[in-house]
Order: C-alpha cells, then sequence, then structure tokens
C-alpha cells in the first residue's frame, strides 16, 4: 500500500535538482581547497543554463513592463529560498529605481518571519498562496512570478494558477523541465541547472540561476519604464549619505557639469536626480523640467527631445 509520501519520493526523485551524484560520494574527504573547486566548476555552469532560456526571459519582461507602464504590480511569489530571493529582489526596487510604496512586493509562504526561519509545511499550500495574493487585491494590470527550483511547490503553483484566474500577468521561474509551474503560468521560465553539489540542496545552483533570473526580470522592467538613463539609475532614492554621494555623481556622469551647477539643480529640484540632469542638458527650470517628465512618462531621453526640439 502506497502513502502520500511515497508518491513524493517518486516525484522528488524524478526531479533533477534532487538527483543524487555518485562521483560526489565521497566529497567530504577531499581537501577544502578541492571542494571550492568543484563547487566553483558547478556554479560556472550555471550562466550558460539561464542564457539558453534568455528569449522566454525577455518575452516576460516585455509583458511585464507593458503591464506595469499601465499601473500594474509585480509581485513574486515563492516557498524557502525562492521566496526569500523575490522579498529580496523586492526590497531592492525602492531605493534603487524608486519605485512607488507596494509597486514591487515579494511574498513568501509562511509570512515574513519565514525570511529567517524554517515554517515547515508553509509550502505546501496553494490556498494560502490564494489567500495571500487576495489580500493584495490583484488587478489584470498586475503580474505574479511564482518562484520554485522543482516547479512543483504547491505555494508557488497556488499563486500562479489564482493570479492567472484573475487575468493577471503570470510567470513561472523553475529549474526543472516539464515543471508544473511553467505550465500553470502564461510565460514559463524553465532554468535547468541539474544535480547539486549536495543532493536536493537547490539554495545552490538553482538559488544562484533565480537570483540571476529575478535580477533580469526586474532590471529590465525597470530600463523599459525610464527608470535609468543609459546605464545611469537616474531614479534613485537618496535616502542616506551614499545614496546622495551616488546622486551627485550620476548627474555628473550625465552631465559633466561643474560641481556648484550639480549642487544648484539637485537643491532646486529637491535631490531629484532625473529632474537635475534635465534642466543642466536641456537648461529649463525645475517646473518645466518636472512637466517634461510628467508628459514623456518619466523616460529622460523622451522628456529631452522634446525640450531641445
Amino acid at each position: 500500500m502506497t502513502t502520500p509520501h511515497d508518491d513524493l519520493r517518486r516525484e522528488l526523485e524524478g526531479l533533477t535538482t534532487e538527483a543524487f551524484r555518485p562521483e560526489l560520494s565521497e566529497i567530504d574527504r577531499l581537501s577544502t581547497l578541492d571542494i571550492t573547486r568543484l563547487m566553483n566548476g558547478e556554479d560556472a555552469s550555471v550562466p550558460a543554463a539561464v542564457a539558453a532560456r534568455l528569449p522566454q526571459i525577455a518575452a516576460a519582461i516585455d509583458a511585464i513592463a507593458h503591464r506595469m507602464s499601465q499601473g500594474g504590480r509585480l509581485v513574486y511569489a515563492g516557498a524557502g529560498t525562492p521566496g526569500r530571493l523575490g522579498v529580496l529582489d523586492a526590497s531592492e526596487c525602492p531605493p534603487t529605481f524608486n519605485t512607488a510604496p507596494g509597486q514591487v512586493l515579494g511574498l513568501i509562504a509562511g509570512g515574513p518571519s519565514a525570511l529567517v526561519s524554517s515554517i515547515e509545511g508553509a509550502e505546501d499550500s496553494a490556498e494560502q498562496a490564494a489567500a495571500d495574493l487576495t489580500g493584495l487585491r490583484l488587478t489584470p494590470a498586475d503580474t505574479v512570478v511564482g518562484v520554485s527550483a522543482s516547479g512543483r511547490t504547491p505555494y508557488a503553483v497556488g499563486a500562479v494558477t489564482h493570479a492567472r484566474a484573475l487575468g493577471a500577468l503570470t510567470v513561472g521561474l523553475s529549474c526543472n523541465a516539464g515543471s508544473a509551474l511553467a505550465a500553470a503560468a502564461s510565460h514559463g521560465i524553465e532554468i535547468v541547472t541539474g544535480p547539486e553539489l549536495i543532493t536536493g540542496s537547490t539554495r545552490l545552483k538553482a538559488g544562484t540561476a533565480q537570483k540571476l533570473v529575478l535580477n533580469m526580470l526586474s532590471t529590465i522592467t525597470m530600463i523599459r519604464l525610464g527608470k535609468t538613463y543609459g546605464n545611469l539609475m537616474v531614479d534613485v532614492r537618496a535616502s542616506n549619505d551614499k545614496l546622495r554621494a551616488r546622486s551627485r555623481r550620476i548627474v555628473a556622469l550625465a552631465t559633466d557639469a561643474p560641481d556648484e551647477e550639480i549642487e544648484a539643480a539637485l537643491t532646486a529640484t529637491g535631490g531629484e536626480v532625473k529632474d537635475a540632469i534635465l534642466t543642466i542638458l536641456a537648461g529649463v527650470d525645475a517646473r518645466t523640467s518636472a512637466k517634461l517628465l510628467a508628459d514623456a512618462d518619466g523616460h529622460l531621453r523622451t522628456a529631452l527631445r522634446a525640450a531641445l526640439g
């Protein structure tokens, strides 16, 4: 007689991320330097696995950017390491790109306490994922990215299934081919990183791959939304001394203006980097720069073209 645990065991045994590698069965007997070499070699394979899925990643980014340009939000949902990576990526968007509160969000199975402690069983509830998303009042303009190394985690699959039923854009990011998560999403991204150095420890190669893809999803979406000027973070939120210094450097790199002119422009525009650059390059005042940027939906290049004719 089989039990649900037997079924799950067979399911996990069929996943490449869970595969056992007999050639590494005596890794604990190697020198520390040899283990570091092995691990570094394993990590070096991850970018190639990501590269194999760049067309799917780009298609997802274009779809996300379109929804966000219409006022939608970007929501990550996952359990364990994938959930933590989603929360991390979301938390870095406000200081880096000056995103509005709630514009980029991360949901982790088990809630905020799961960021620092394992919440056993939290990942097994598709219903909890639906409840967590219900609390956000999803709209068809929003995007939900389910993240799961195995591609079978009920919380991630449940989040994508619930969001798609509401008309939201959905992305399923996993590290196994033929995953339930990719099948449930309108955009499936499967980064096949293979068996781990430590059997089943998907915080390793799979986690690295997920971090790389999440970096792309958020960063390139923000580029498409006009949050950068070239490779400069012109929407940076200067909330501490380091970021205030960075703001001045960004204006200097974009305009090649002297320090006195940069300080005057930042003061006149309330520290807004985009506005300060526009006042210098277009020779307009702060009020005009604000209007030009508003008319250009925040795209500095577009505002500059409008100002300079």
